[in-house]
């Protein structure tokens, strides 16, 4: 069982199990910073306003397409203490057929769980101690978040050395357009809500 912050809401131990969060769909992302500091700014009439931290968090979310070509960015917002944003993996590369499917993926907006458990494979691959386990060979959202967060601990360092993230995120499979434009939504609409927002921490 998944372990609760303030009594309030579980933390997710671990991605949803069986799931490759490699494959084309759109997944709506949440990473707080430690132990949910107000680093990034603050709201002020029900808008956010961001800080020079919060600047550089924002700049380097809009980056990720620029490292990551197979990305489309929905909406996002930096908040004081954390980042909301919607991913959306669409690999044209490894599509087959030529009809932008993949065998797994509706729509490019909507991810389905794969059909099998995913098997280890026997055969022995390069990548250090984790073999093929390794994240840094495969294309998902973690790959991702994890650029994400080093980039911007790195360069928010040289300015402010107390700065770090949560070490988890939050993550949730976006399934059908509907689910899409709600949280597009409520991503636009964050430093409204903001006293509502769990994670808030105050």
């Amino acid at each position: 069982m998944a372990d609760k912050f303030q009594n309030k809401f579980r933390i997710p131990s671990a991605r949803l199990l069986g799931y490759d969060y490699g494959q084309n769909g759109a997944y709506f992302i949440t990473i707080c910073t430690y132990n949910r500091e107000h680093y990034f700014g603050e709201i002020v009439d029900e808008e956010m306003h961001l800080n020079e931290i919060g600047k550089m968090a924002d700049k380097y979310w809009l980056e990720i397409q620029e490292h990551f070509p197979y990305i489309e960015l929905g909406n996002h917002i930096v908040m004081p203490n954390h980042i909301h944003g919607i991913l959306i993996i669409y690999k044209i590369k490894n599509m087959v057929g030529g009809n932008g499917m993949d065998g797994v993926v509706e729509t490019r907006l909507i991810a389905s769980l794969p059909t099998a458990l995913p098997t280890a494979s026997p055969i022995k691959k390069n990548g250090g101690i984790t073999g093929m386990n390794n994240p840094m060979f495969h294309e998902n959202i973690s790959r991702i978040i994890r650029w994400y967060k080093g980039r911007c601990t790195f360069e928010i360092h040289k300015e402010y050395k107390g700065f770090d993230w949560q070490e988890r995120f939050y993550d949730n499979i976006i399934r059908d357009a509907n689910s899409f434009e709600r949280i597009q939504n409520y991503i636009a609409n964050n430093p409204k809500n903001w006293k509502d927002d769990k994670f808030c921490g105050e």
